[in-house]
């Protein structure tokens, strides 16, 4: 069903489709961070600042992410702008929140005229594309927000063509490491982690992430950290993914981390303010992602 008034989008009603708790805007999908404008703006942010660590190796084994590409999960469009840069992508883009997706057609308005991309309203573990449909799949903090990340993995490479490439990036909450150390900020991560699995993610995903490409059936599979390291001589850093990525995430998770119990607000409060002391002076934060790149059999 086109619902998009152009004819270069092509939204796919879900309606109809098997039920489940995937694309980002589906029940129990684990996104406990919001959709609003706020965080619209955190994750092109977190886009922007991350962009070396998602994109810098486009030669992995993988494969350069060119060519016909599925972006799963593609939220607000952070991300698309950047898989747009490569001469010749052409990018279906795919998320189940109509608001994300209006939001990402505005922002990718001349890229959408010219028809490198197009936009669909659909389950990333149910798609509504033939086998082989792509040379590259690209997902970026998707997983973590799925009840069933195999079934996901397992879709996008129903419809990646014999030897397409993937390229997944995920992170895990376990690796953040602060200086000062506070007990009060681990509380507060620990609290944001039990929500967000309550509601049928996991944001300890990035350790698990090997297994959970070689077990979809994926080959030549390499997943390797890339590691945010904030300090003094990385303001970029610090502002960008420190206190415009990161914190966010935990000021918008505030009343499910509360119902969690494991904090109370006083609590809460001196762990947020122990968060952003990192960010200053002779404070450290530290945050590993996990990108794994693999191939489809052939």
């Amino acid at each position: 069903m086109d619902t998009t008034g152009t004819p270069a989008d092509h939204t796919a009603d879900p309606g109809n489709r098997r039920a489940g708790n995937a694309g980002i805007a589906g029940t129990r999908n684990g996104y406990v961070h919001g959709y609003g404008a706020r965080e619209a703006e955190r994750l092109t942010t977190q886009a922007d600042v991350l962009a070396s660590l998602v994109h810098g190796d486009r030669e992995a084994v993988g494969g350069p992410v060119t060519g016909r590409v599925l972006e799963a999960g593609c939220g607000t469009g952070a991300q698309t702008g950047h898989l747009l840069a490569v001469p010749g992508t052409r990018v279906d883009a795919v998320d189940l929140s109509a608001p994300s997706l209006t939001r990402a057609r505005a922002r990718h308005a001349e890229a959408t005229a010219a028809g490198r991309v197009r936009w669909h309203r659909a389950d990333v573990t149910d798609l509504p594309f033939p086998d082989a449909s792509f040379d590259h799949v690209f997902g970026c903090f998707v997983l973590e927000h799925l009840a069933e990340p195999h079934r996901a993995l397992a879709e996008w490479l129903r419809v990646l063509r014999p030897g397409g490439g993937l390229t997944v990036v995920e992170g895990d909450h376990g690796s953040t490491l602060l200086h000062p150390d506070s007990g009060a900020a681990r509380a507060v991560i620990a609290g944001q982690a039990r929500a967000q699995e309550r509601a049928g993610g996991d944001a300890f995903i990035g350790r698990r992430l090997a297994p959970l490409v070689r077990g979809a059936g994926f080959g030549k599979v390499e997943v390797g950290p890339r590691t945010v390291c904030a300090d003094r001589s990385r303001p970029d850093l610090r502002a960008g993914f420190v206190l415009d990525t990161f914190v966010p995430v935990f000021e918008a998770a505030r009343q499910e981390v509360l119902a969690e119990g494991m904090v109370d607000a006083e609590e809460w409060e001196r762990g947020m303010a122990d968060l952003r002391r990192t960010a200053t002076d002779e404070g450290t934060f530290h945050y590993t992602f996990f990108r794994a790149t693999a191939r489809a059999p052939r």
